[in-house]
């Protein structure tokens, strides 16, 4: 059985993470993030913005924070 995922996967402070949502037809790229480690926040639409955006979370907060005993 499958496990039915939340309606709303946008982090907040009490769940931080990375959430990108790919471009449909009608709708550009979103991409929105919430560092758990320092609180940091963003947001991006378009293919481009949203890029910029994952790589400065994967760069400077979620995983980064988890490297090198960084909190």
């Amino acid at each position: 059985m499958f496990r039915k995922l939340p309606s709303d996967l946008t982090p907040t402070e009490d769940s931080p993470g990375l959430r990108v949502k790919g471009s449909t037809r009608h709708t550009r790229s979103q991409g929105d993030y919430v560092c758990g480690g320092c609180g940091a926040e963003d947001h991006a639409n378009g293919d481009n913005d949203v890029t910029a955006l994952v790589q400065d979370y994967t760069d400077n907060h979620g995983p980064a924070h988890r490297r090198g005993g960084r909190a």
